[in-house]
């Protein structure tokens, strides 16, 4: 301790108490004051404007601070406390605080700038952040020795990791994520709270330096993505990993690779087919107008068909759940072109060329007359049916080996629905198809046609379908009556389709 000296004339050291501080860097100037009490006056007047005694005294203390008064002799160490303790400076001297020396907080303000209590506050959270920190490394620690079957070096029992050791982690990572964010505004995404994922090292995606369209990628998605990554290229292929997929799929359903990736995990764990789809029919109905959820569903077809192509009875029972389900989803959307294209892939697949298809379709044109879809599916299990119709005949070619009935039959229903409504261009084009496929002429339906047309090119002219219109024109070319058709691509573009006008003037210089 140094001596303490006797009375003598002290240094003018200000004595007038201070304002109450209100901030943290306030109140740091004002320590820094307290334990240097003359740097304000050499700061103001320079050393040389100092007093005798104000001079000596700072000269002190500056050289108190060196820590090195052990070098001077003894005498001349006693001499230097004797003059400090009578000027009463203090004998340790704190650097000046630096507004930036407790650095920003997340929105980028100074901290220096908190008030005493907010900063308080923000001190315990520091605090409590450090001990879930020391807890967790803790936990880990004990996963690890258990992972190792390694024995407790006191106790000599074998350390073990309980489901709740794992949820009490969970749930102390949420709240390390909560504090983190609060604090420092970092993120903590639902991968890197959760201990089942400590052994991923994450892959995040990596935009090229200044790169003029980089895509900002939600951060739970960035995260995910960054996961996915990993255990791809490390191949895994675990219920965990099926989670991962069936969570992004959930963010981003038309994310091709995650589809591909789902489909090998589902190789890999023999994931039964119906589990699988009973996930997907959710996901397809909350994605309705999604291309890969139908890719997938192929792919999951194919792959279980060989295990249920030996029972006709479960075949027939899959195809009728497939045909329910996509029965709901056309409910939503009657011209889903993925449902439809589906559709036809299940039809050759699973052999549904029956009456209860063709019932189905039949109830779909009842309900819309005007579904185009449902006529071409209907046209599709008609005429390529592999029961009679060649295979590999075009749709739009003359197939012998359609039986006549069949022909009859379709050219009536068609009849049938034109009737319904004339106007509907979908019957009209599904009959032509029909005559081609059959190999008649469209002379056939001249008359049928003709009824929807009166006294073309005179004053009473009436036309009920200008698809008919359209029709008796080949069907004139075909007999050779020339002038006749040419009257009904007059009329389509002068009155009955004259937003057509270009077409049917080109038509008439074909005839």
């Amino acid at each position: 301790m140094p001596p303490k000296g006797k009375g003598a004339a002290k240094a003018k050291i200000p004595d007038s108490k201070p304002s109450e501080p209100q901030t943290v860097l306030q109140r740091a100037q004002q320590v820094y004051e307290a334990t240097n009490p003359l740097e304000a006056a050499r700061e103001q007047h320079g050393l040389n404007g100092l007093s005798t005694v104000e001079r000596t005294a700072y000269i002190n203390s500056e050289f108190v601070s060196t820590g090195t008064t052990d070098q001077l002799g003894k005498k001349a160490q006693k001499e230097l406390w004797k003059q400090v303790n009578e000027a009463s400076i203090p004998p340790r001297k704190l650097p000046k605080p630096k507004p930036e020396a407790w650095g920003k907080d997340k929105y980028g303000r100074n901290i220096a700038e908190y008030g005493l209590e907010q900063f308080h506050d923000r001190s315990d959270k520091i605090l409590q952040l450090a001990t879930l920190k020391l807890d967790s490394k803790e936990f880990r620690d004990t996963r690890y020795r258990a992972s190792r079957k390694l024995k407790n070096g006191l106790t000599g029992e074998s350390y073990v990791l309980t489901d709740e050791d794992i949820e009490a982690e969970k749930e102390r990572r949420k709240e390390m994520a909560a504090l983190m964010d609060d604090l420092y505004g970092e993120k903590m995404g639902s991968y890197s709270v959760d201990p089942a994922w400590d052994d991923v090292v994450p892959i995040p995606q990596t935009e090229p330096e200044g790169a003029l369209a980089a895509i900002a990628y939600p951060e739970d998605y960035a995260e995910s993505t960054s996961y996915l990554r990993a255990v791809m290229a490390a191949k895994e292929y675990s219920p965990r990993c099926l989670k991962l997929t069936e969570h992004i799929i959930s963010m981003n359903p038309a994310h091709y690779t995650v589809w591909l990736y789902r489909f090998a995990i589902i190789q890999h764990l023999d994931i039964p087919l119906l589990d699988e789809l009973t996930w997907l029919n959710e996901v397809s109905l909350d994605f309705q107008k999604n291309y890969q959820i139908w890719h997938h569903r192929q792919l999951l077809t194919d792959h279980y068909y060989p295990t249920i192509a030996g029972t006709p009875d479960q075949v027939k029972r899959f195809a009728s759940s497939e045909r329910d389900f996509m029965m709901e989803m056309l409910i939503e959307d009657a011209k889903n072109y993925h449902v439809w294209t589906y559709r036809q892939y299940a039809v050759r697949k699973l052999g549904m060329w029956d009456e209860d298809e063709l019932r189905s379709i039949s109830g779909m044109i009842n309900q819309d007359v005007r579904n185009n879809s449902a006529w071409s599916h209907r046209f599709f299990i008609v005429f390529s049916n592999p029961a009679y119709a060649t295979e590999g005949s075009h749709a739009t070619e003359h197939d012998p080996a359609i039986p006549a009935e069949i022909v009859d039959r379709e050219v009536e229903y068609a009849k049938e629905k034109i009737k319904l409504a004339p106007q509907n261009q979908s019957p009209w084009n599904y009959l032509k198809g029909v005559l081609v496929k059959g190999g008649r002429k469209l002379g056939s339906v001249r008359e049928y046609t003709e009824q929807y047309v009166d006294d073309l090119g005179q004053d009473t002219e009436q036309v009920r379908s200008s698809h008919a219109l359209d029709q008796l024109v080949d069907i004139y070319v075909e007999a050779g009556e020339k002038e006749k058709a040419d009257l009904c691509l007059r009329r389509l573009g002068e009155k009955w389709d004259r937003i057509r006008l270009g077409y049917w003037e080109w038509k008439r210089t074909t005839l």
